[in-house]
């Protein structure tokens, strides 16, 4: 299956290929973005590489319509979601994923690991982001909300490193970093709590 992460959209209009390729080029003009399936705004498959290879990543655009791929995966985010914690994430997952558009998916390839090969990829997967109107979602990670702070916990017991999180409080985000190792850390933020003595934004 490998690797992936996704764009989750509100938006029913797409990038043209042209646009996402004049974004990547102006920071990388060492790797191609080039068309699969498509052509301008109506692309559906897209193929990110090093100029000589390796492939970075196969991208996919599933506008989410009864019956398409869109909505199954949109499904299967509001089944597996309705476990996780903290509690308040879930709900506002569980009333945001019904209004989403399309999804975005990024499959992480061998040359993400080379001549970063992952820079180039964050920058194609931001330029659709930031159009607004959109969230993240990782594999064995989480989501994220509409600011890119990461909201729901989907990590492995054994992760750690410094990461950028929020929490829901009277309709607001709270935004902080924690240590995702930390277990008094977690634990807070299992309960939907900024932990004590953590860097806020």
């Amino acid at each position: 299956m490998g690797y992936y992460t996704r764009v989750l959209s509100k938006r029913s209009d797409a990038p043209t290929h042209e646009e996402l390729e004049r974004t990547l080029h102006a920071a990388r003009p060492d790797v191609n973005l080039s068309i699969e399936e498509g052509a301008g705004a109506n692309w559906t498959e897209l193929v990110l590489s090093h100029r000589d290879g390796p492939d970075i990543a196969a991208i996919e655009r599933n506008p989410v319509a009864d019956g398409s791929l869109g909505a199954e995966e949109i499904a299967e985010f509001m089944e597996g979601v309705r476990d996780c914690r903290p509690a308040t994430a879930v709900q506002w997952l569980v009333s945001y994923l019904p209004e989403v558009k399309t999804v975005y998916s990024f499959q992480h390839l061998s040359g993400t690991r080379e001549r970063r090969g992952d820079e180039a990829l964050r920058l194609v997967s931001e330029a659709i982001w930031a159009r607004g109107q959109a969230i993240l979602q990782a594999d064995g990670e989480g989501f994220s909300n509409e600011d890119g702070y990461h909201i729901l916990w989907q990590f492995s017991d054994g992760v750690s490193g410094p990461w950028w999180m929020a929490v829901l409080k009277d309709d607001q985000w709270v935004r902080f970093q924690m240590e995702l190792g930390n277990r008094e850390q977690r634990e807070a933020f299992f309960d939907g709590r900024v932990p004590e003595g953590v860097k806020t934004a």
